[in-house]
Protein backbone atom coordinates (compact mmCIF):
# COMPACT_ATOMS: atom_id res chain seq x y z
CA UNK A 1 0.00 0.00 0.00
CA UNK A 2 1.19 3.52 -0.77
CA UNK A 3 1.90 5.79 2.17
CA UNK A 4 1.22 9.26 0.77
CA UNK A 5 3.28 10.99 3.45
CA UNK A 6 6.08 8.47 3.97
CA UNK A 7 9.66 9.57 4.53
CA UNK A 8 12.84 7.85 3.41
CA UNK A 9 12.62 4.45 1.76
CA UNK A 10 14.08 1.52 3.74
CA UNK A 11 17.86 1.46 3.51
CA UNK A 12 18.05 -2.33 3.21
CA UNK A 13 16.65 -2.23 -0.34
CA UNK A 14 19.19 -2.56 -3.13
CA UNK A 15 18.84 0.79 -4.92
CA UNK A 16 20.22 -0.63 -8.18
CA UNK A 17 17.17 -2.91 -8.39
CA UNK A 18 14.62 -0.62 -6.77
CA UNK A 19 11.76 0.85 -8.76
CA UNK A 20 11.79 4.64 -8.38
CA UNK A 21 8.74 5.49 -10.49
CA UNK A 22 5.73 3.25 -11.00
CA UNK A 23 2.60 3.99 -13.03
CA UNK A 24 -0.28 1.54 -12.77
CA UNK A 25 -3.20 1.65 -15.22
CA UNK A 26 -3.15 5.43 -15.57
CA UNK A 27 -5.82 6.90 -17.84
CA UNK A 28 -6.33 10.52 -18.93
CA UNK A 29 -9.06 11.90 -21.13
CA UNK A 30 -9.40 15.39 -22.60
CA UNK A 31 -12.87 16.13 -23.96
CA UNK A 32 -13.34 12.50 -24.93
CA UNK A 33 -9.82 12.08 -26.35
CA UNK A 34 -7.87 9.30 -24.62
CA UNK A 35 -4.41 10.74 -24.02
CA UNK A 36 -3.42 7.80 -21.80
CA UNK A 37 -5.24 4.47 -21.57
CA UNK A 38 -4.35 2.10 -18.72
CA UNK A 39 -0.69 3.13 -18.97
CA UNK A 40 1.54 0.96 -16.78
CA UNK A 41 5.32 1.24 -16.65
CA UNK A 42 8.13 1.24 -14.10
CA UNK A 43 11.51 2.97 -14.08
CA UNK A 44 14.36 1.87 -11.82
CA UNK A 45 16.45 4.04 -9.54
CA UNK A 46 19.53 5.29 -11.43
CA UNK A 47 18.19 4.27 -14.84
CA UNK A 48 18.47 6.12 -18.13
CA UNK A 49 15.14 5.51 -19.90
CA UNK A 50 14.23 6.74 -23.36
CA UNK A 51 10.57 7.19 -24.25
CA UNK A 52 9.61 7.49 -27.90
CA UNK A 53 6.44 7.43 -29.95
CA UNK A 54 4.62 9.33 -32.70
CA UNK A 55 2.71 12.55 -32.06
CA UNK A 56 -0.28 11.92 -29.83
CA UNK A 57 1.28 8.82 -28.26
CA UNK A 58 0.98 10.24 -24.74
CA UNK A 59 4.60 11.22 -24.05
CA UNK A 60 3.85 14.76 -22.86
CA UNK A 61 0.80 13.67 -20.89
CA UNK A 62 2.95 11.05 -19.14
CA UNK A 63 5.31 13.80 -17.95
CA UNK A 64 2.40 16.06 -17.03
CA UNK A 65 0.96 13.33 -14.80
CA UNK A 66 4.27 12.59 -13.06
CA UNK A 67 4.88 16.28 -12.33
CA UNK A 68 1.35 16.96 -11.10
CA UNK A 69 0.32 19.24 -13.97
CA UNK A 70 -2.40 16.81 -15.05
CA UNK A 71 -4.48 14.65 -12.73
CA UNK A 72 -5.44 11.29 -14.25
CA UNK A 73 -8.99 9.98 -14.35
CA UNK A 74 -7.82 6.60 -13.05
CA UNK A 75 -4.71 4.78 -11.92
CA UNK A 76 -1.85 5.21 -9.47
CA UNK A 77 1.53 6.95 -9.64
CA UNK A 78 4.07 5.94 -7.01
CA UNK A 79 7.48 7.54 -6.38
CA UNK A 80 10.23 5.89 -4.35
CA UNK A 81 7.91 2.91 -3.75
CA UNK A 82 5.76 4.62 -1.12
CA UNK A 83 4.90 8.20 -2.10
CA UNK A 84 1.57 8.73 -3.88
CA UNK A 85 2.25 11.52 -6.36
CA UNK A 86 -1.45 11.97 -7.04
CA UNK A 87 -1.85 13.39 -3.54
CA UNK A 88 0.94 15.94 -3.99
CA UNK A 89 0.90 19.41 -5.53
CA UNK A 90 3.29 20.40 -8.31
CA UNK A 91 5.43 22.27 -5.79
CA UNK A 92 5.54 19.30 -3.42
CA UNK A 93 6.55 17.02 -6.28
CA UNK A 94 9.52 19.29 -7.05
CA UNK A 95 10.52 19.15 -3.40
CA UNK A 96 10.45 15.35 -3.54
CA UNK A 97 13.25 15.56 -6.11
CA UNK A 98 11.42 15.40 -9.46
CA UNK A 99 12.53 18.01 -12.01
CA UNK A 100 11.39 18.56 -15.57
CA UNK A 101 13.13 20.22 -18.48
CA UNK A 102 10.88 21.46 -21.27
CA UNK A 103 11.93 21.60 -24.91
CA UNK A 104 12.60 25.35 -24.95
CA UNK A 105 15.35 26.41 -22.54
CA UNK A 106 14.34 28.77 -19.73
CA UNK A 107 17.28 30.65 -18.20
CA UNK A 108 17.93 34.11 -16.76
CA UNK A 109 19.33 35.65 -19.92
CA UNK A 110 20.63 38.88 -18.32
CA UNK A 111 22.61 36.93 -15.71
CA UNK A 112 25.92 35.16 -16.19
CA UNK A 113 26.12 31.38 -16.42
CA UNK A 114 27.55 31.21 -12.92
CA UNK A 115 24.95 33.58 -11.48
CA UNK A 116 22.21 31.43 -13.02
CA UNK A 117 23.59 28.38 -11.25
CA UNK A 118 24.12 30.29 -8.01
CA UNK A 119 20.46 31.34 -8.01
CA UNK A 120 19.43 27.72 -8.46
CA UNK A 121 21.92 26.32 -5.97
CA UNK A 122 20.38 27.63 -2.77
CA UNK A 123 20.96 25.95 0.56
CA UNK A 124 19.68 26.48 4.09
CA UNK A 125 21.41 24.70 6.96
CA UNK A 126 23.12 22.38 4.48
CA UNK A 127 19.85 21.18 2.98
CA UNK A 128 18.43 21.85 -0.45
CA UNK A 129 15.72 24.50 -0.26
CA UNK A 130 13.47 25.51 -3.12
CA UNK A 131 11.15 28.14 -1.67
CA UNK A 132 11.24 31.81 -2.71
CA UNK A 133 11.93 32.87 0.88
CA UNK A 134 14.88 30.50 1.12
CA UNK A 135 16.29 31.86 -2.13
CA UNK A 136 16.03 35.45 -0.93
CA UNK A 137 17.98 34.83 2.25
CA UNK A 138 20.50 32.45 0.72
CA UNK A 139 24.15 33.46 1.00
CA UNK A 140 26.69 31.50 -0.99
CA UNK A 141 29.14 29.52 1.16
CA UNK A 142 32.60 28.31 0.19
CA UNK A 143 31.42 24.73 -0.31
CA UNK A 144 28.52 25.97 -2.44
CA UNK A 145 30.93 27.98 -4.58
CA UNK A 146 33.05 24.88 -5.18
CA UNK A 147 29.96 22.88 -6.11
CA UNK A 148 28.80 25.57 -8.53
CA UNK A 149 32.20 25.70 -10.21
CA UNK A 150 32.19 21.91 -10.52
CA UNK A 151 28.72 22.06 -12.03
CA UNK A 152 29.80 24.58 -14.70
CA UNK A 153 32.51 22.11 -15.71
CA UNK A 154 30.09 19.16 -15.68
CA UNK A 155 27.72 20.84 -18.13
CA UNK A 156 30.59 21.98 -20.36
CA UNK A 157 30.32 25.71 -19.61
CA UNK A 158 33.41 26.26 -17.46
CA UNK A 159 34.95 28.60 -20.04
CA UNK A 160 31.65 30.51 -20.31
CA UNK A 161 30.87 30.98 -16.62
CA UNK A 162 31.09 34.79 -16.79
CA UNK A 163 29.17 35.04 -20.06
CA UNK A 164 25.58 36.24 -20.08
CA UNK A 165 23.18 33.35 -20.59
CA UNK A 166 21.42 35.28 -23.35
CA UNK A 167 24.61 35.28 -25.40
CA UNK A 168 25.05 31.49 -25.31
CA UNK A 169 24.45 29.27 -28.32
CA UNK A 170 21.21 27.28 -28.34
CA UNK A 171 22.84 24.05 -27.23
CA UNK A 172 24.71 25.82 -24.44
CA UNK A 173 21.45 27.26 -23.12
CA UNK A 174 20.04 23.74 -23.01
CA UNK A 175 23.04 22.55 -20.99
CA UNK A 176 22.70 25.52 -18.64
CA UNK A 177 19.06 24.67 -17.96
CA UNK A 178 20.06 21.08 -17.22
CA UNK A 179 22.60 22.58 -14.82
CA UNK A 180 19.87 24.63 -13.14
CA UNK A 181 17.93 21.44 -12.52
CA UNK A 182 21.01 19.57 -11.29
CA UNK A 183 21.68 22.35 -8.79
CA UNK A 184 18.44 21.34 -7.06
CA UNK A 185 19.84 17.81 -6.62
CA UNK A 186 16.89 15.95 -8.18
CA UNK A 187 16.47 12.19 -7.95
CA UNK A 188 14.42 12.07 -11.17
CA UNK A 189 15.04 14.21 -14.25
CA UNK A 190 12.39 14.34 -16.99
CA UNK A 191 13.89 15.82 -20.14
CA UNK A 192 11.75 16.73 -23.15
CA UNK A 193 13.37 16.75 -26.62
CA UNK A 194 16.78 18.00 -25.47
CA UNK A 195 18.47 18.06 -28.89
CA UNK A 196 15.85 19.87 -30.97
CA UNK A 197 17.56 22.60 -32.97
CA UNK A 198 21.11 21.54 -32.05
CA UNK A 199 24.13 21.15 -34.30
CA UNK A 200 25.63 17.66 -34.51
CA UNK A 201 28.49 18.66 -32.20
CA UNK A 202 25.94 19.86 -29.62
CA UNK A 203 23.94 16.67 -30.03
CA UNK A 204 27.06 14.59 -29.34
CA UNK A 205 27.90 16.63 -26.25
CA UNK A 206 24.33 16.34 -24.98
CA UNK A 207 24.43 12.57 -25.39
CA UNK A 208 27.63 12.44 -23.36
CA UNK A 209 26.17 14.65 -20.63
CA UNK A 210 22.93 12.70 -20.23
CA UNK A 211 24.78 9.39 -20.18
CA UNK A 212 27.02 10.54 -17.35
CA UNK A 213 24.06 11.82 -15.31
CA UNK A 214 22.40 8.41 -15.02
CA UNK A 215 23.37 6.29 -12.06
CA UNK A 216 23.58 9.11 -9.54
CA UNK A 217 20.04 9.98 -10.52
CA UNK A 218 17.29 8.64 -12.76
CA UNK A 219 17.00 10.26 -16.20
CA UNK A 220 13.98 9.94 -18.49
CA UNK A 221 14.43 11.35 -22.00
CA UNK A 222 11.53 11.95 -24.38
CA UNK A 223 12.81 12.53 -27.91
CA UNK A 224 11.86 12.23 -31.60
CA UNK A 225 15.41 12.05 -32.93
CA UNK A 226 16.03 8.33 -33.41
CA UNK A 227 19.70 8.81 -34.25
CA UNK A 228 20.20 10.53 -30.90
CA UNK A 229 18.19 7.91 -29.03
CA UNK A 230 20.41 5.17 -30.46
CA UNK A 231 23.50 6.85 -29.01
CA UNK A 232 22.17 6.93 -25.43
CA UNK A 233 19.52 4.19 -25.29
CA UNK A 234 19.73 1.51 -22.64
CA UNK A 235 16.03 0.75 -22.27
CA UNK A 236 13.49 2.22 -24.68
CA UNK A 237 9.75 2.46 -24.05
CA UNK A 238 7.55 3.02 -27.10
CA UNK A 239 4.19 4.66 -26.46
CA UNK A 240 1.32 4.52 -28.92
CA UNK A 241 -2.24 5.71 -28.35
CA UNK A 242 -1.54 6.20 -24.66
CA UNK A 243 -0.24 2.69 -24.01
CA UNK A 244 3.10 0.92 -23.94
CA UNK A 245 3.50 -0.64 -27.37
CA UNK A 246 6.95 -2.12 -26.80
CA UNK A 247 9.87 -1.96 -24.39
CA UNK A 248 13.44 -3.20 -24.42
CA UNK A 249 16.80 -2.47 -26.03
CA UNK A 250 16.93 -0.17 -29.03
CA UNK A 251 17.72 -3.11 -31.28
CA UNK A 252 14.73 -5.09 -30.01
CA UNK A 253 12.42 -2.11 -30.33
CA UNK A 254 13.72 -1.28 -33.81
CA UNK A 255 13.00 -4.80 -35.00
CA UNK A 256 9.58 -5.05 -33.36
CA UNK A 257 6.95 -5.44 -36.13
CA UNK A 258 4.34 -3.40 -34.25
CA UNK A 259 6.78 -0.54 -33.72
CA UNK A 260 7.86 -0.57 -37.35
CA UNK A 261 4.23 -0.51 -38.42
CA UNK A 262 3.55 2.57 -36.28
CA UNK A 263 6.63 4.46 -37.46
CA UNK A 264 6.76 3.34 -41.07
CA UNK A 265 3.18 2.40 -41.85
CA UNK A 266 -0.08 4.30 -41.90
CA UNK A 267 -0.63 4.74 -38.18
CA UNK A 268 0.28 8.41 -38.16
CA UNK A 269 3.94 7.97 -37.26
CA UNK A 270 5.92 11.20 -37.54
CA UNK A 271 9.50 9.90 -37.63
CA UNK A 272 11.41 6.95 -38.98
CA UNK A 273 12.66 4.36 -36.53
CA UNK A 274 15.54 3.97 -39.00
CA UNK A 275 16.34 7.69 -39.23
CA UNK A 276 19.97 8.30 -40.26
CA UNK A 277 22.40 10.07 -38.00
CA UNK A 278 22.64 13.78 -38.68
CA UNK A 279 22.04 17.23 -37.20
CA UNK A 280 18.51 18.26 -36.38
CA UNK A 281 17.05 21.27 -38.05
CA UNK A 282 15.72 24.04 -35.87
Amino acid sequence: MIDSRAGEAPTDVNSSQRVLLQLDEVSVRFDGFKALTDLSLSIDDGELRCIIGPNGAGKTTFMDVVTGKTRPDAGQVCFDQRVNLLERSEHEIVELGISRKFQQPSVFEDQSVRDNLSLAYRSVDGRSAKSVWSALRYRERAEDADAIDALTAQIGLKDHRTQKAGDLAHGQKQWLEIGLLLAQQPRLLLIDEPVAGMTQAEVDRTAELLTTLAGDRTVVVVEHDMAFIRTIARTVTVLHEGRVLAEGSMTAVQNNPAVRRVYLGNDGGDASIDAPTGPKAS
